[in-house]
């Protein structure tokens, strides 16, 4: 029997791209998900991607019993990659204690189930904010972790202090932390992409829905970092390249190469792009008009960061590949299908 890998998280944006490379890879994927920002059509939409649909239990991993229950039902777990979590800077720095009860609650109930039912590997969906403001650039692996910027920082990095931890505490299991950027675009087939419940709050769906007449104007947030246009700098990574990260990563685990119990690996392009080299680009591959506005900064948003992401490359042999060309023509088609979903 093809291996089975628990997604949590798994009907959202990164989870769902995820399951389907695992998918055409030839495991077997359990996606759990409480659905808060997500869409159960999101299935059919992976299904009709994979000939195959996952199985799939609705239940918050921040109630036990029902994880439990999860974990009684399959029997034979192989593996754990956990995305499910409240994952808004900006929303954080107003709602932390909801940030730390919901996304430090869940690991610590999925680190017990993983003891409890004996399943060897866990991959955790981790973040380039366990590193603050670094002082140098790019980021590699060895960059300090600085204290953070956002309470939904603090929680990725807390969660990754509790991993270590359990793994220093029993033999036998072992995790890969990937640390990445930010996450852009969709799939080609446009079946699936990033559709949150209510007003994404990430930069390219917002041009999306912009450029399609659903907002009157994008806000850009601050002008006046020490960056060469004043606007934040990040590294956007295609999602179809960071979902093969996973699936790379789950094959680590198998192979159990390596001697430590617990690695960590960045991914990104290894390239930062401003909010207004985004916009231009959009602008320049769709030869549309992005009418946008520069508004103060957001509370929890850092000056610039992006990544060094070799040692992936040289390990897992995984590498960001897609132009930031195809990220704006996916991410665009993306939208034209939401726009067409919902008008019928």
């Amino acid at each position: 029997m093809n291996k089975l890998v628990l997604v949590t998280g798994g009907t959202g944006y990164i989870g769902s791209h995820t399951a389907v490379e695992l998918i055409e890879s030839g495991y077997q994927v359990l996606i759990a998900d409480n659905l808060m920002n997500s869409r159960r059509e999101v299935l059919e939409g992976i299904r009709e991607i994979t000939g195959i649909r996952p199985f799939f239990e609705e239940f918050d991993l921040c109630d036990m019993q029902k994880l439990i229950a999860c974990c009684n039902k399959y029997e034979k777990i192989d593996a754990i990659i956990h995305f499910a979590a409240l994952k808004a800077v900006g929303e954080s720095v107003s709602r932390p204690l909801e940030y730390y009860e919901n996304n430090l609650g869940s690991m610590i109930n999925l680190l017990k189930a993983m003891r409890d039912f004996g399943i060897p590997g866990l991959v955790f969906s981790s973040s380039c904010t366990v590193y603050g403001q670094p002082e140098n650039l790019p980021v590699t692996e060895e960059t300090p972790v600085q204290k953070a910027a956002s309470p939904y920082g603090n929680t990725k990095q807390v969660s990754e202090e509790m991993i270590a931890d359990f793994l220093a505490s029993a033999e036998g299991y072992r995790a890969i932390s990937l640390r990445y950027f930010n996450p852009v675009g969709a799939h080609a087939s446009a079946l699936i992409g990033e559709y949150p419940i209510g007003p994404p709050l990430n930069l390219v769906p917002i041009i999306t829905q912009t450029l399609i007449g659903k907002r009157s104007e994008l806000h850009v947030f601050g002008n006046d970092y020490n960056t060469p246009d004043g606007t934040g700098i990040r590294d956007y990574i295609h999602v179809v390249d960071l979902a093969k990260a996973h699936v790379a990563a789950i094959r680590r685990l198998e192979e159990r190469k390596g001697n430590e119990p617990f690695e960590v690996f960045n991914l990104g392009t290894g390239k930062g792009l401003s909010v207004l080299e985004i916009i231009a680009a959009f602008e320049k591959v769709l030869d549309m008009k992005v009418n946008y506005r520069i508004v103060p900064r957001r509370p929890g948003d850092i000056g610039c960061i992006y990544a060094d992401a070799s040692k992936a490359g040289e390990i897992l042999g995984w590498k960001a590949l897609a132009p930031f060309e195809e990220v704006v023509l996916s991410a665009w088609k993306w939208e034209q299908q939401i726009n067409r979903m919902t008008n019928v």
